[in-house]
């Protein structure tokens, strides 16, 4: 028998993107001082969004439209994130692996986030 979510802390997917945002935290620590209000400030900010946004969808699931928005916002930020990662890779500040480890983590972050989109109708409360 399946187990049903009570909280949005049982989501995996809130649970990859806390974990990852955790990860670009401790990792964005090591860029220069100057990053401090630019890329340090960006990437932290977008990584977070995407959690706090998961939690938001999931206290608007009696509205199916509010909860897609919620989550649409959260794959919007995560996309971002990407596009931080990006910039920390070509300023030199990660390496590739890295890059990489932590591009793919959104990807499967992203994926989860469209798959609650597409079946938005079993996650609403009636």
């Amino acid at each position: 028998m399946a187990k049903f979510a009570t909280s949005f802390r049982e989501l995996v997917v809130y649970k990859e993107a806390m974990d990852s945002a955790m990860e670009i935290f401790h990792l964005s620590k090591k860029f220069p001082k100057e990053e401090t209000y630019s890329l340090v400030d960006q990437i932290r900010r977008s990584s977070r969004s995407v959690c706090a946004n998961v939690g938001e969808a999931w206290r608007k699931r009696r509205y199916k439209a509010a909860f897609i928005a919620k989550l649409s916002d959260s794959e919007t930020e995560a996309g971002e994130t990407q596009i931080w990662l990006e910039f920390a890779l070509r300023c030199k500040y990660i390496d590739d692996g890295l890059y990489n480890d932590l591009f793919e983590k959104y990807d499967r972050i992203i994926s989860k986030i469209i798959m609650m989109i597409q079946t938005a109708d079993k996650w609403i409360i009636k």
